[in-house]
């Protein structure tokens, strides 16, 4: 008996023995395919191979090897990152101050295709009645099928005064070619009703403020617009984000805390390093602001920074929010200079609302969904360009012929559903509130979808 136990025990050592060395095996050959010197080595060799016997070597230097293998590493990752070249990044530098010249064009990569996030208002490309969500097709007769938005960027770009053909598809028409004169960019990120910035207040006593995007000043021009409407005793406000691409994050925080309490979590970031998640409160609020009713409209073009801010107060439970589901664009891109001059965008984390939901890829679901069709979006935008109805003419010269009668019809009409669902729930709120004789805030906004 105890010679028969011996065996079992003795097998079942074994047993233990081979499995663990097979894990080992198996960890070791992993840690040996992935080894970075090995990688490295495969590299150095395809590089030299392709310096010495690839048919136009005179035209191929190790630098210029070297550039695209880093740009192709980083465009495998996602639309967002990449390598960016010393004139790339110098390039970057002066957007960040604000100081470009080109069409006007938020883009970014969905379904494989370049699209339009957004125009930016006042530009070239919005005056041309670009609209969101069209794909641009070519960049001056050069196929866009393999482009990053960063390559897009860096085409639409250019001198003040110089021209730049695209073709653009829209989901109901045929592709058409639009010609752009690029303008050096200065925009006003806060507007009223009309497109100007006077913010009058209505007798209803709703203000509207749109948000175009979140620059350097859009935080002070907001500031500046709820004085004027607060003057002229402002009951309810409608908060605009529709078509608008982001922008700063500091800017998003700031807008958002003008309407929550001190202390208030914004937004958190979670990446790869945990020592670099953070977290964003409202380190200031102002009390007046925290009883004011409060609607958001947003669409497929709100994105980045305008979700940010969408997120926080809808979690929050500070703001209606009216419209479509948002881009989905939420992640983190750090810029990492290198020695060369040259730089690294790479995404790092993402975004987080106060409650924890994921923005990227998909998005800020509105708490009412009210649709709009494309002529509806479209004549919305057209309402807005500047020129009055003789510009209006020419632009609808950029749609096809059998949409010009029902785009014209809708324009002349003013309507706006999205923006006329928001008014009647914040007059709602203030009556309801007048009747219970409580301030609206004091009640939380009504789950209406």
């Amino acid at each position: 008996m105890k010679k028969k136990l011996f065996y079992v025990g003795l097998v079942s050592l074994l047993s233990a023995y081979v499995f663990t060395g097979a894990q080992i095996y198996r960890a070791t050959a992993a840690e040996a395919k992935d080894d970075p010197y090995q990688q490295l080595e495969l590299f150095s060799r395809v590089l030299e191979r392709v310096r010495r016997d690839y048919v136009e070597g005179d035209k191929v230097t190790y630098s210029n090897l070297i550039s695209a293998a880093l740009k192709g590493m980083l465009d495998s990752l996602d639309p967002h990152s990449e390598f960016m070249a010393p004139v790339k990044y110098n390039e970057l530098k002066e957007d960040t101050q604000g100081s470009f010249s080109g069409v006007g064009l938020q883009v970014g990569v969905r379904d494989g295709g370049l699209t339009v996030v957004a125009p930016m208002e006042d530009t070239p490309a919005f005056q041309a009645g670009i609209l969101a969500g069209d794909q641009i097709l070519k960049i001056d007769g050069v196929s866009t099928e393999r482009f990053t938005m960063n390559d897009a960027v860096s085409k639409l770009r250019g001198d003040s005064g110089s021209k730049v053909t695209i073709t653009l598809q829209r989901p109901s028409g045929e592709p058409r070619d639009v010609e752009l004169i690029r303008a050096e960019i200065k925009l006003f990120t806060a507007k009223d009703a009309h497109n100007q910035r006077e913010f009058a207040l209505p007798e209803n006593k709703i203000g509207y403020v749109r948000l175009t995007q979140f620059a350097e000043t859009t935080a002070d021009e907001l500031e500046e617009a709820l004085q004027k409407l607060e003057k002229q005793g402002l009951e309810g406000l409608v908060l605009d984000l529709r078509g608008n691409p982001g922008g700063l994050l500091d800017q998003a925080v700031s807008v958002s805390e003008k309407f929550v309490k001190a202390g208030e979590p914004i937004v958190s970031t979670e990446g790869r390093i945990p020592a670099g998640d953070l977290q964003r409160r409202s380190s200031r609020s102002s009390k007046k602001r925290l009883q004011l009713p409060l609607a958001i409209l947003v669409n497929g073009g709100s994105a980045s920074a305008a979700e940010i801010v969408t997120g926080a107060l809808q979690d929050l439970k500070r703001a209606m929010v009216i419209g479509e589901t948002t881009f989905g664009k939420g992640s983190v891109q750090s810029i990492l200079p290198l020695p060369d001059g040259s730089a690294l965008r790479l995404t790092t984390a993402k975004y987080y609302t106060p409650s924890h939901k994921v923005i990227h890829e998909h998005g800020i679901k509105p708490d009412l969904i009210v649709p709009l069709g494309e002529d509806e979006e479209a004549a919305i935008q057209l309402n807005r360009q500047p020129g009055g109805a003789a510009a209006l003419e020419d632009v609808l010269k950029a749609f096809p012929e059998e949409r010009r009668s029902r785009l014209r019809e809708l324009t002349k009409e003013h309507r706006d559903p999205q923006l006329e669902r928001a008014v009647d729930f914040l007059q709602g709120q203030n009556l309801y509130g007048k009747r219970k004789g409580e301030k609206p805030s004091e009640k939380p906004a009504p789950a209406l979808n």
